[in-house]
């Protein structure tokens, strides 16, 4: 057995606009950019109500990260500036480095009841890959292996591995593992994480609470829990049962200048990049 990771910071997620007008739940992000290094903001725009999404995410550049979008519920329709679209729905990913520069926009579908539910990750990217070309990634639910465990326990691996079980997304600067757990009722989930790694889990169905190093602290639905360094994380469902995030990855450790959609290592980068946006010369790949 490793050392538990302690629990560092429980959050509640924040309501706040985005985009043309979507509707959503900030779990962190534009605060303090390093406390989630490599990890920069967590989304969370799950709704029943057709209106506060519908207006979507228009066209927009980003430059230096990497946005992770999963969709549990609904259809999210996405166009890009290097010639990629298409329509994600339930158990789908899109992982889209913007490196050097992309423009690009999503635009929430719902389904057939008004709903839209799914998460968006922005993933920093170190100095030696900020410029790097864009590129895009589809990952659909039938490429998503699952982990089965006993009391109910599934375990959707996006990212990292799981039992042996490898996820689809790799090649990735950061070592991410990203996982979707659903916990059965009363069920622990001890998962081994890479000592000096930055691991945080957000409950997004039932409660339970987190079992850390020498303590046992309630969550429930929209909290987020930034652990402390140790080889495992542990969280216990409660008799409902709870389904959470459980995303880590190598902190980059370097400088960071962000604004917007932007993020750099200096001032300096970033206000190149927001001149080159004015002059109409922020792309650097071939169209």
């Amino acid at each position: 057995m490793g050392e538990r990771r302690a629990v560092k910071k429980i959050a509640k997620a924040k309501a706040v606009v985005e985009g043309a007008g979507v509707r959503l739940r900030r779990a962190f992000g534009f605060q303090d950019p390093y406390e989630f290094d490599p990890f920069l903001l967590l989304d969370d725009f799950r709704s029943d109500a057709t209106a506060d999404f519908i207006k979507g995410f228009p066209w927009h550049p980003h430059r230096g990260i990497e946005t992770i979008t999963y969709v549990t519920r609904g259809r999210v329709a996405h166009e890009d500036s290097i010639g990629n679209s298409g329509t994600i729905g339930a158990g789908d990913v899109q992982w889209m480095t913007a490196g050097g520069g992309i423009y690009h926009q999503e635009m929430p579908e719902g389904d057939a009841d008004g709903a839209m539910y799914g998460f968006q990750l922005w993933a920093n990217l170190p100095a030696a890959s900020k410029m790097m070309s864009p590129r895009y990634r589809e990952i659909l639910a039938s490429d998503i292996p699952v982990v089965r465990r006993g009391s109910g326990t599934e375990i959707k691996v996006i990212a990292g591995t799981v039992s042996g079980v490898s996820g689809p997304v790799k090649d990735v600067v950061i070592e991410p593992e990203y996982l979707d757990v659903s916990a059965g009722p009363g069920a622990e989930f001890v998962h081994p994480t890479k000592k000096g790694s930055t691991v945080f889990a957000y409950v997004y169905e039932g409660s339970g609470s987190v079992e850390g190093e020498g303590d046992r602290i309630a969550v429930a639905n929209r909290d987020l829990v930034l652990f402390g360094d140790g080889d495992e994380a542990a969280l216990r469902a409660g008799e409902s049962g709870m389904k959470f995030l459980l995303i880590s990855g190598m902190p980059i450790r370097e400088q960071i200048a962000w604004y917007g959609p932007i993020v750099m290592n200096t001032e300096e980068e970033l206000q190149t990049a927001y001149e080159e946006l004015q002059r109409g010369d922020f792309i650097k790949t071939k169209q």
